[in-house]
């Protein structure tokens, strides 16, 4: 089953290298089905990846194990005898959805968004003798033994996940619980990356734990206590047109909060280039912080080259594990 926790630097492996500029934008119906409690989107304009020799092989070395389960499980079953989802796929998304109000448990959902030869779909399952789950007038399909299900949104989106997530999703897309779409401060974020080729939106709770992962033991842990609960949201964006750039952005809503926060980002820095290699500290060389009107921009820019010597570090090896 999918039970989430994205980093972002599996993600940004995935689809690093891609030479072509394309947007990873999610139609009304995809958005419509993500519940409105959702701590992490991640969007990836999954086309990219097939212009780039670099990117592929990236993809098949440290690809999500949600991805290579949603992978090996198509393969299997809805396009069993028709290839991957290389194929078929336009747009990916996973997005982390809380199972309580206390967030303290994530369930990830899938959404893939493309081209899909329904017909020979659902022939392919009449054959597998595979029975559907009716929840309303959706068909729900299982796909591993695992508790692995997908269902068909429309002709050219599904959703894919655990069966409970999934129903959940369908409830949402359905009406009876409210969705992303109904969330203003994610849909505002949203509209500042989503005509990148991949882009993240976090809530204040997913902005909290993110900074948490980033910081580690440096920097202290009371000043961080001083500002978390003003960590409103963050969103980031990845482009590979020249090179790689990457860009985050965390709203604290005040100067002060973003600030401080600027202020244990750059102790981070520091402390890590204390036991760093030499591509790691170029990459942290090429890393600027800096705060601005309740806002904090992070900005990283490498060559590709550059970029590929660092995926050999051990910094990198570490945050992708």
């Amino acid at each position: 089953m999918l039970k989430g926790n994205m980093k972002l630097w599996v993600v940004l492996a995935v689809v690093a290298g891609a030479g072509v500029a394309h947007a990873a934008q999610l139609d009304s119906n995809a958005r419509g089905a993500i519940p409105r409690e959702v701590q992490q989107l991640v969007a990836i304009d999954y086309r990219a990846m097939q212009n780039s020799t670099s990117a592929m092989a990236l993809r098949n070395r440290v690809m999500p194990a949600e991805l290579k389960q949603f992978d090996e499980a198509l393969k299997k079953t809805a396009l069993k005898g028709m290839g991957s989802m290389d194929q078929y796929v336009d747009q990916l998304a996973f997005a982390l959805v809380r199972t309580s109000a206390s967030g303290e448990g994530l369930d990830t959902l899938g959404i893939a968004q493309g081209q899909f030869p329904m017909r020979d779909i659902l022939a392919s399952f009449r054959a597998q003798k595979l029975k559907a789950t009716m929840v309303r007038n959706n068909s729900i399909y299982p796909m591993t033994k695992a508790g692995m299900v997908l269902c068909f949104v429309d002709t050219s989106t599904m959703v894919f996940g655990d069966e409970e997530t999934v129903k959940k999703a369908l409830d949402t897309r359905d009406g009876l619980t409210q969705s992303l779409l109904n969330n203003g401060s994610m849909m505002s974020a949203m509209q500042s990356v989503d005509s990148n080729a991949l882009w993240s939106i976090l809530d204040e709770q997913g902005t909290q734990t993110m900074m948490k992962q980033v910081l580690g033991q440096a920097g202290s842990v009371a000043d961080l206590d001083s500002v978390k609960k003003r960590l409103q949201n963050s969103w980031y964006s990845m482009d590979f047109t020249h090179g790689v750039r990457f860009d985050l952005t965390i709203s604290t809503g005040d100067a002060f909060a973003a600030a401080t926060v600027s202020s244990l980002l750059s102790a981070a820095v520091l402390v890590r280039k204390m036991s760093s290699t030499e591509s790691e500290k170029a990459a942290l060389n090429d890393t600027s912080i800096a705060s601005q009107s309740g806002q904090l921009g992070i900005h990283f820019a490498a060559s590709d080259q550059e970029f590929l010597s660092l995926l050999q570090s051990p910094l990198f090896q570490g945050v992708v594990k």
